[in-house]
């Protein structure tokens, strides 16, 4: 009949990530989600994202907006294992919109490594570089962790990996971390 469409019910979850990505890489992780989801034949999608900056513009985190058709607690719960499977750091929250509830969640660790950009030796400037640090970073942590982002500043290089082990990560970085010219007065936090 003409003139009667049924209403559809769709919710909407935000998905604030405890993670440092620069928006290319919140918008690949977005992508890998969606096509997780239709492989699984789910009727969830994103919907619209953005960056967090701290006051010095570096990033803090990120959110995703995720919306599927009807409320329930079977697709807010596949949005979580999703996410944990592909990056979800500790102190990640989903806020449900429609029942106003935050569900923290979250099980990777988060390594930044800063670069020092201002205090070493001009030949360390002119003869390293930092995506060879960003290379060896990625191949010293294959099957521990994965170097998701990284931020330039005015005085620092951010790498930000995430993994299951913050320890872990660190110890497999540190020989490389003490022999790289470049690496010199690095700063290493967790981050998650």
């Amino acid at each position: 009949m003409f003139g009667r469409f049924k209403k559809r019910s769709s919710s909407i979850v935000i998905v604030t990530l405890n993670a440092r990505l620069q928006p290319l890489d919140r918008a690949a992780l977005e992508d890998a989600f969606d096509a997780a989801m239709k492989q699984r034949g789910q009727e969830i999608r994103v919907v619209g994202g953005g960056t967090q900056m701290a006051a010095n513009g570096e990033i803090s985190e990120c959110d995703i907006e995720i919306e599927f058709d009807g409320p329930s607690d079977a697709r807010v719960e596949a949005i979580s294992e999703t996410l944990t499977s592909m990056l979800a750091p500790k102190g990640s929250t989903l806020h449900v919109l429609d029942l106003d509830r935050r569900i923290p969640f979250g099980a990777h660790e988060g390594l930044a490594l800063y670069l020092n950009g201002t205090d070493l030796a001009d030949e360390v400037y002119r003869d390293c570089d930092s995506n060879y640090v960003s290379a060896e970073c990625s191949r010293l942590l294959e099957g521990l962790g994965i170097v998701s982002s990284h931020w330039q500043g005015p005085y620092e290089t951010a790498l930000y990996m995430y993994g299951w082990d913050f320890k872990a990560m660190q110890e497999r970085l540190t020989p490389f971390l003490q022999e790289y010219p470049l690496c010199q007065q690095c700063r290493v936090l967790q981050i998650a």
